[in-house]
């Protein structure tokens, strides 16, 4: 059986809240705006996610071109474009790219290199991944043991002792500190040992905000609750 812990009067704030929250939505639709361009609260936010709302999500303005205009970084409809956007969503990111030119890097991975060279430009989709994945608000952090590297996704502004729960929830309830340094650092020191003695190598607390890229070693301590 599952047992809620919510008690009559909480379950009424939160419903209140979904209620006042949905009707705000509603009178920005009704207005023609788009729900992600409103300021919300974190409680309001709360009530939106539950209905995915399309216009709540981020939005990235990808423009297909034909691989000879992608080459050239010039087409007739770019800057009509980037005045529309400026002019309907201020602040809008727009990514120029050419499927032509992406499938072709896909069908022929090994020759990708040369392609690109031959026609002095670059794909496109490496930028349209990161810019994507910030636009969701998340980062990576990474964990290394002696047989593999993990990435793991979280929020941007995860605390150490939330993300130490993306791994194992013990580490959560048990956490004491996390060993930190960034990725940059290993890719500049090599080693751990050589990133220690530079000196980037940290130890934080359960306030840590965690940073895109940081490496991290979770100390944690989970004990038996005590007999009565």
């Amino acid at each position: 059986a599952v047992v809620s812990t919510q008690s009559t009067g909480d379950k009424d704030k939160v419903a209140k809240n979904e209620y006042e929250t949905m009707l705000k939505a509603k009178a920005l639709l009704e207005e023609g705006k788009d729900v992600r361009k409103c300021d919300w609260s974190n409680k309001e936010i709360e009530a939106l996610n539950k209905h995915l709302l399309l216009t709540s999500k981020p939005v990235i303005y990808l423009i297909n071109m034909s691989e000879k205009d992608y080459c050239k970084k010039k087409n007739k409809w770019l800057l009509k474009i980037k005045q529309y956007l400026d002019e309907n969503d201020p602040g809008a990111v727009m990514i120029p790219f050419s499927g032509a030119l992406e499938q072709a890097l896909l069908d022929e991975p090994e020759n990708a290199k040369t392609y690109l060279e031959e026609r002095k430009t670059t794909s496109a989709l490496s930028k349209i991944i990161t810019t994507g994945f910030k636009a969701l608000g998340l980062q990576y952090f990474f964990t290394v043991g002696a047989d593999e590297v993990r990435a793991w996704t979280i929020p941007r502004h995860t605390k150490a002792p939330q993300a130490a729960g993306k791994i194992h929830t013990d580490m959560e309830r048990g956490f004491i500190k996390a060993e930190v340094y960034l990725y940059d650092d290993i890719v500049e020191h090599k080693t751990e040992a050589a990133v220690k003695a530079a000196g980037r190598y940290r130890m934080e607390g359960k306030n840590y905000e965690m940073q895109d890229g940081d490496i991290v070693n979770i100390k944690f301590n989970v004990t038996d609750a005590k007999k009565k």
